[in-house]
C-alpha cells in the first residue's frame, strides 16, 4: 500500500516546481498550449502520480491478466502465446472479384477473413433493384443471394478459416447464405466460426443503415442469438460497435459507454426470450475503433473489459467466466485518413494499430493508405496487412501481457473513462433506456455535439492534421487507385436473371408464405430465413417480406 504521508509530500513538493520553473516555461508556450487535450478534448495533467488514481492501492487491486475484472486483459498469456487474428475487411465489386482479394490476403498471412458488402446489400436490395441503381460494389462486394455467397467463399475452407461479415438489418439473411453455402459444402453448422455485426441498436444511434422499426429489429437479432446458441455454437451472433459511433464523430467515452449500452440491452432483451444469460452471452463480442490519441484508446479499452465483467456479474448473474470476457475486434480509425498527403496515412494507421494491440485486442484490421480516396489497392492494402504483422514479428511488445498496466496516466484515465461511461449510463436510464433516448434524439445529439467541437478546433487551427491544416503541401496526388471491372454490375445483373429462370419458384413462393407466417408469430425465423435462402430466394425477396410484416422505419426530424 503506498504511504499516505510519502504521497502528500510528494503532492507538495510538484506544487512548489509548479510554481517555479515549471510556470516559466508554461508563460513561453503558445497560448493554445496552456492546456493540453486528447482527442476527445479532455484536460491531460503534466504529471501522473498515485495521487490521480481513484484507487490509491491500485498496484495489487488491479489484478493480473486473465483474471476479473480483467482490466489488464481477458487471457493470461494474451500475445504471447497467440497472436490477434489479422481480419483485414475486404470487399468490391462482383463476388469474384473479392474471392481473388481474400485468396491473396491468406496468401499473404491474414489470418481471418472480414466481408465488405455494398450499400445495396447494406440496405436490403438487390443488385438490379431501381432503389439499388449506381451503388453495386463501390463501398463492398454485391451479394443479393446464397449463388453470390458460393461464389465469395469458392475454394474458401468454411471449416478452416473464421468469418466476420459487416452487415446489420440484412444481418439474419446474409448470415443465413453463409451457413447454408457451408451446409451445401458438407461442413457441419457447428464446425462454422466466426462473427456477425449483426448490431442494430448502432444503427439508429449513428451509422443510420436501418430499415425495419427497433422492435422488430431487435426481435431478428435475438432470433439469431437463440439459433446460434442452439446450432452455431462457436458463431459470435452479435459485434456490439462503437466503431460507427465513433467514426460518427464521438469522444472516446461516449464510444464506449453507449456501446457497453447496447450490448447490456442486447443482454436484457435475450433474458426476456427466456435464455439462460450463460447460454449466450459468451458469444458476445465487441467492435471497437482505434483513434488517434494513442492512450485514450487504450484506456478505453481497459475500462470497456472492466465495466462489462462487472456489468455481467453483478447485474445480469452471469456464472460462467467466458460470459464476463469483453473481447473486441478494433479497427484503426477510418476518419482519421486523409485525402492530403496520403501516405502519412501509414503512420497514422501503424500508431492505431499499436494502441489496439497494447490494449488487449482479439483481433484487428489496419486500413490502407488510400481509403480517403477509394477502396484499397492490391498495393495498400498489402502495406496495411504488413504493419500488423511489422508489429507482432519485430516491435517487441508481445514479449510481456499488459505493458503499460500500472502506468500512473493509463490508470488515470481508465478510472476517468470507467465514470463517464456511467454517468451516460444513468441519463440513457432516466430517458427510459436504449430506445426511447434513440427516439428522443440523446444519442445523436451527444454526437453531432462531440463532432461539431472537434471540427471547430480543427477549423481553427487549435488541433493539427498534418497534411491537412498543418506542413500542408500543393502537389498532385500520384498513387494509384483501385479499378474494378467495368462489365461487374452488367455480370450480376445478368446472373440474377438466370437464377430466376432456373431455380424452383414454386419452392421460393412456398418458403416465402412460410417465413411471413413465422414473422407475424413469435417463433424463432432463422429456420424459416434458412430454408427460403436455401430455395435461392433473393435478399430483396425475403427483405420485402419483412417489410410488410414490420413496416419501414423512419427517423424522427430532430430540430
Amino acid at each position: 500500500m503506498y504511504d499516505k504521508k510519502k504521497l502528500n509530500e510528494l503532492k507538495d513538493q510538484l506544487e512548489t516546481w509548479e510554481e517555479t520553473s515549471l510556470s516559466k516555461a508554461l508563460a513561453s508556450l503558445p497560448e493554445r498550449m496552456d492546456e493540453f487535450i486528447t482527442t476527445s478534448s479532455e484536460p491531460i495533467n503534466r504529471l501522473y502520480t498515485p495521487l490521480d488514481v481513484a484507487d490509491k492501492d491500485y498496484a495489487s487491486s488491479l489484478g493480473l491478466p486473465g483474471e476479473y475484472p480483467y482490466t489488464r486483459g481477458v487471457h493470461p498469456t494474451l500475445h504471447r502465446s497467440k497472436l490477434w487474428t489479422m481480419r483485414m475487411f475486404a470487399g468490391f465489386g462482383t463476388a469474384e472479384e473479392t474471392n481473388a482479394r481474400f485468396k491473396y490476403l491468406l496468401e499473404q498471412g491474414q489470418t481471418g477473413l472480414s466481408v465488405a458488402f455494398d450499400l445495396a446489400t447494406l440496405m436490403g436490395y438487390d443488385t438490379n433493384q431501381p432503389e439499388a441503381l449506381g451503388e453495386f460494389g463501390k463501398c463492398g462486394v454485391a451479394v443479393s443471394s446464397l449463388q453470390d455467397m458460393e461464389i465469395l467463399f469458392e475454394g474458401i475452407p468454411f471449416d478452416k478459416v473464421s468469418t466476420s461479415m459487416t452487415i446489420n438489418s440484412p444481418a439474419a439473411i446474409t448470415w443465413a447464405m453463409y451457413l447454408a453455402a457451408a451446409e451445401n459444402r458438407g461442413v457441419r453448422l457447428d464446425q462454422l466460426r466466426g462473427t456477425i455485426q449483426n448490431d442494430i441498436l448502432k444503427e439508429f444511434i449513428a451509422q443510420k443503415e436501418f430499415i425495419f422499426p427497433p422492435e422488430p429489429s431487435m426481435r431478428l437479432v435475438v432470433d439469431t442469438m437463440e439459433f446460434g446458441s442452439q446450432k452455431v455454437p462457436q458463431w459470435n451472433t452479435i459485434s456490439i460497435s462503437g466503431y460507427h459511433i465513433r467514426e460518427a464523430g464521438s469522444t472516446a467515452a461516449q464510444e464506449l459507454a453507449f456501446t457497453l449500452g447496447d450490448g447490456l440491452e442486447y443482454v436484457r432483451w435475450g433474458i426476456a426470450r427466456g435464455m439462460d444469460v450463460d447460454e449466450f452471452a459468451p458469444r458476445l463480442s465487441f467492435f471497437f475503433n482505434a483513434h488517434n490519441d494513442f492512450f485514450e484508446e487504450i484506456a478505453k479499452y481497459r475500462a470497456a473489459r472492466r465495466i462489462w465483467a462487472r456489468e455481467m456479474r453483478e447485474t445480469f448473474g452471469a456464472k460462467n467466466p467466458r460470459s464476463w470476457l469483453c473481447r473486441f475486434h478494433t479497427q484503426t480509425a477510418g476518419v482519421s485518413l486523409t485525402a492530403q498527403q496520403p501516405e502519412n496515412n501509414v503512420v497514422r494507421v501503424a500508431i492505431q494499430a499499436l494502441a489496439a494491440v497494447l490494449g488487449g485486442t482479439q483481433s484487428l484490421h489496419t486500413n490502407s493508405l488510400d481509403e480517403a480516396l477509394a477502396l484499397p489497392s492490391e498495393h495498400a492494402v498489402t502495406i496495411a496487412l504488413r504493419t500488423q504483422q511489422i508489429i507482432a514479428e519485430e516491435s517487441g511488445v508481445t514479449n510481456t501481457v499488459d505493458p503499460l498496466g500500472g502506468s500512473f496516466f493509463v490508470e488515470a484515465m481508465t478510472d476517468r473513462m470507467e465514470k463517464e461511461a456511467y454517468d451516460y449510463f444513468r441519463r440513457v436510464e432516466e430517458l427510459g433506456g436504449v430506445i426511447p433516448a434513440i427516439e428522443k434524439g440523446f444519442f445523436q445529439s451527444e454526437i453531432s455535439d462531440a463532432a461539431y467541437r472537434y471540427q471547430r478546433e480543427i477549423d481553427q487551427g487549435i488541433r493539427k492534421i498534418v497534411g491537412v491544416n498543418a506542413y500542408a503541401e500543393k502537389k498532385p496526388l500520384t498513387i494509384p487507385i483501385l479499378e474494378m471491372d467495368p462489365q461487374g454490375y452488367n455480370r450480376q445483373v445478368k446472373r440474377l436473371e438466370e437464377l430466376r429462370k432456373t431455380r424452383d419458384n414454386g419452392r421460393v413462393g412456398q418458403t416465402l408464405d412460410r417465413l411471413r407466417i413465422a414473422l407475424e408469430g413469435t417463433e424463432n425465423t432463422m429456420p424459416h430465413i434458412m430454408e427460403a435462402v436455401h430455395a435461392y430466394a433473393t435478399l430483396g425477396e425475403i427483405i420485402q417480406v419483412m417489410k410488410e410484416a414490420f413496416g419501414v422505419y423512419e427517423e424522427p426530424t430532430m430540430i
